[in-house]
């Protein structure tokens, strides 16, 4: 099967978030079972150069449609850990991704939309006729409806299009000008049943239009896929998702173990196994003295996440302090997108600094990241909704001991190890329900006291965790089946 993924991430050269890390262990799966993929990215200035391998141009004349004009744009082929990468670049002076990050601009919208047109122009021109064009998140969205309302009448009639909804808390809301940037008429487009937003008079939401124009939309948990059809988490979509349910579902992500696994991670110093957990606690004191925290007789509970409400900043801070009252070191490694969050992470952090039992790393450092869940005894993940989670799922695999707010991905892979109605092998963490102070600390209580007073039990634990399968071998399954049910 041919299958392209149209992304704004692929880790490791433009990764923000869990998007990058789904989109290359999913290709790397669909590669192995056989498939040939490839993958459509912006190409922006700031991406990881040094991870790509052969950077070559590959389209030098490609010319996309912009209001009443074209833009000019070059193709470049790469390989990224053995992916095929297709990178576009525009010459233009709107500098669509020459802004030295990712997202965050006011003219997000017309930028993504500017490179959904590119991608299937690049598409057409290069004569590329897959048979699963497979979309990822708000900034994609407009591929399916150019597809079915522009490109099939230039002769791509083949390709079907797998949509996936990574996070429903950003959709793509803009002004319908967009809809004119990329060659569409409004009055068309901008109703009830197709793109029109129903919370912003005169506004359409591109997800609503990925979902609507898209022959299958999957999200990243089975639980979250119930949570955005039937509560407030659908974030203003549930009548759209409630309407095309025959064609939503929720396939639980996984985790590319040729990155992800303590046995060969080139990141930590002591590799091990869930029959060595003896080099984990090697791993624990590399941390310590990379971190400069103490060596003592304690657990380690850390937080990997961008800091940010949905992450539940609020219990992130007050778990930094009631672990360090419980006898605990902490360890946090994250930053956020707003001010206001950081600059609170950085009075905590000025008011431990000298703490010989807390570290808070306000960044982003993939390989200390690496360290940190082979060094740490617990992660903590109080998220206030989260749609699936690799947080958990590596952890799991390093035995690192998740405690989670069970919600979406976190409810469907983390069973609490006192309440689950699980047998024991199955049990693998800490969960806690309500959004407060009261029913984190009980979680967090309950891991520590299981580390102090029964190491046997905790132990099991880790490797209850580490047995679990939460590669992509299941989920890669699943979406070959809805790729050959959309193109049969």
């Amino acid at each position: 099967m041919f299958i392209v993924m149209v992304s704004p991430e692929c880790a490791p050269v433009a990764k923000v978030g869990g998007l990058g890390d789904v989109v290359q262990g999913l290709a790397h799966e669909l590669a192995i079972r056989g498939n040939s993929v490839e993958i459509i990215l912006p190409k922006y200035d700031c991406m990881r150069h040094d991870k790509i391998h052969g950077l070559t141009k590959t389209y030098e004349d490609l010319w996309v449609p912009f209001y009443d004009t074209w833009v000019h744009c070059t193709v470049y082929f790469g390989w990224v850990d053995d992916l095929k990468c297709f990178f576009i670049e525009s010459h233009s002076t709107h500098n669509f991704f020459n802004r030295q990050k990712y997202y965050g601009d006011a003219d997000d919208a017309a930028r993504f939309a500017f490179f959904s047109r590119a991608v299937l122009e690049f598409m057409l021109k290069a004569n590329k006729h897959p048979d699963i064009i497979h979309c990822h998140d708000w900034q994609t969205a407009l591929v399916p409806v150019l597809l079915y309302e522009v490109y099939a009448n230039l002769g791509m009639t083949h390709p079907r299009v797998c949509y996936t909804l990574h996070n429903l808390g950003h959709q793509g809301v803009t002004g319908e000008q967009i809809l004119r940037q990329v060659g569409l008429h409004p009055p068309a487009y901008n109703t009830p049943q197709r793109l029109a937003d129903h919370t912003h008079p005169g506004a359409i939401n591109l997800m609503k239009g990925g979902i609507v124009f898209s022959n299958f939309v999957t999200t990243v948990s089975p639980t979250y896929a119930g949570e955005i059809r039937h509560t407030e988490q659908g974030m203003g979509l549930q009548g759209v998702l409630e309407a095309q349910g025959a064609k939503v579902g929720g396939v639980l992500n996984g985790v590319d173990y040729q990155i992800w696994n303590p046995e060969i991670d080139r990141h930590i110093p002591y590799p091990y196994s869930a029959d060595t957990l003896q080099e984990k606690v090697k791993n624990k004191k590399a941390l310590r003295e990379r971190l400069w925290l103490r060596d003592d007789f304690k657990p380690i509970i850390a937080v990997i996440s961008r800091l940010d409400k949905q992450k539940g900043v609020h219990l992130i801070m007050r778990s930094i302090f009631y672990a360090l009252e419980q006898q605990s070191q902490f360890v946090l490694l994250g930053s956020g997108a707003e001010d206001s969050i950081n600059s609170q992470f950085w009075d905590i952090k000025h008011s431990l600094n000298d703490n010989p039992d807390c570290h808070l790393e306000i960044g982003y450092n993939e390989e200390l990241a690496h360290l940190i869940y082979a060094g740490a005894d617990m992660i903590l993940i109080p998220s206030v909704y989260e749609p699936c989670g690799l947080t958990q799922l590596i952890g799991l695999r390093y035995g690192t001991v998740p405690i989670v707010r069970k919600t979406g991905g976190l409810a469907d892979t983390v069973f609490d190890a006192n309440y689950a109605d699980k047998p024991y092998a199955e049990r693998n963490g800490y969960v806690f329900h309500n959004l407060d102070n009261i029913a984190l600390e009980s979680a967090i209580s309950r891991a520590i006291g299981l580390w102090y007073k029964y190491p046997r039990y905790f132990r099991e634990l880790r490797r209850n965790g580490m047995r679990q399968d939460h590669s992509w071998n299941h989920p890669g399954q699943d979406y070959l089946n809805i790729y050959n049910y959309i193109k049969a």
